[in-house]
């Protein structure tokens, strides 16, 4: 299950906008900000999932331990290393 910090954290790493994730997993924004809000409220679990989904898409993994929760973004297969 994707959490509202997860799927912030996600929407940074993609420099995308909550316009954008709505758009590309197809949900209402209303909804999206829904699930991105820190005040629980009730999300359909539809809509957790096409967000997961579209991040997914996107290279991102979700991680989630006993000791927290994070995300992960994946570089392309056929993108050069750059030296760190």
């Amino acid at each position: 299950m994707i959490t509202a910090r997860q799927s912030r954290a996600a929407r940074a790493l993609l420099g995308w906008t909550q316009e954008t994730l709505a758009d590309k997993a197809r949900t209402s924004l209303t909804a999206l900000k829904r699930l991105e809000s820190e005040n629980g409220l009730e999300v359909y679990e539809t809509t957790r999932d096409q967000v997961r989904r579209a991040l997914e898409a996107a290279g991102i993994v979700l991680l989630a331990t006993d000791k927290g929760e994070g995300v992960l973004l994946l570089h392309e297969r056929n993108e050069p290393k750059s030296p760190v």
